[in-house]
């Protein structure tokens, strides 16, 4: 049975992907590294901070890479503020959801003043279950472990889930987790998604493939219920 739909955040929800892209890459001018959307991609999407600033600036000490990190944080919410917005259709998958009383989780490796930022600005506070960041977490994406705690705390198996990701780590996450992840094709191609166990991928929650699948679950819900 399908009982929980589990959420990505940056580049599922909303796709904030090309607003870090711009942040990272004006900070990263400042030591002489000019990065373009195919670095950033393979080096930075989908990846925790301290796992990216240890990577591109290994100069720094962890007390600079954290500081650098919050000011790269602070520069996206600034860009951010008045131009976020959902993913076309996700009003009405939410919406779904709760016609067919299915739980929610929001699974993501975004700092935490970044997930109550874009959570506030889209006004989805109230919109999920339980909220998984990484730092309260034994480990972030790609380690299963950020899916298996939601699963945990929702009370359902990997059986009864459906995982929704944009990044490479989050459907290494996911899948290791024993979870069906469907690919959100805003930051990657959707072949490159696929490859990486997504048995399905869509660029946004529009897609019919994406309603037939999740009408055809409720259908054998009900059958299993009836």
């Amino acid at each position: 049975m399908l009982a929980a739909i589990l959420f990505d955040l940056d580049g599922t929800i909303a796709n904030t992907d090309p607003i870090h892209y711009q942040a990272w890459r004006e900070m990263l001018i400042g030591y002489d590294m000019d990065i373009d959307e195919t670095f950033y991609k393979s080096h930075i999407s989908g990846r925790t901070n301290p796992q990216i600033v240890e990577d591109l600036l290994p100069q720094l000490s962890p007390e600079e890479g954290a500081k650098f990190a919050e000011e790269k944080e602070a520069l996206f919410r600034e860009k951010a503020k008045t131009i976020l917005k959902p993913l076309d259709g996700f009003s009405e998958l939410i919406a779904w959801t709760n016609a067919h009383q299915l739980k929610r989780a929001l699974v993501t490796n975004a700092p935490r003043l970044n997930v109550q930022f874009v959570l506030q600005v889209l006004e989805i506070e109230e919109v999920f279950h339980t909220v998984v960041i990484p730092e309260n977490e034994i480990a972030a994406k790609p380690d299963p472990a950020p899916y298996q705690v939601s699963l945990n705390r929702l009370g359902i198996t990997a059986e009864q889930a459906i995982a929704l990701e944009d990044s490479p780590s989050g459907i290494r996450s996911a899948i290791g987790a024993g979870i069906r992840t469907i690919g959100v094709a805003t930051t990657q191609e959707p072949k490159a998604l696929e490859s990486l166990g997504a048995f399905l991928t869509i660029p946004d929650f529009t897609d019919l493939q994406l309603w037939t699948l999740l009408n055809s679950l409720i259908q054998e819900n009900v059958a299993y219920l009836g």
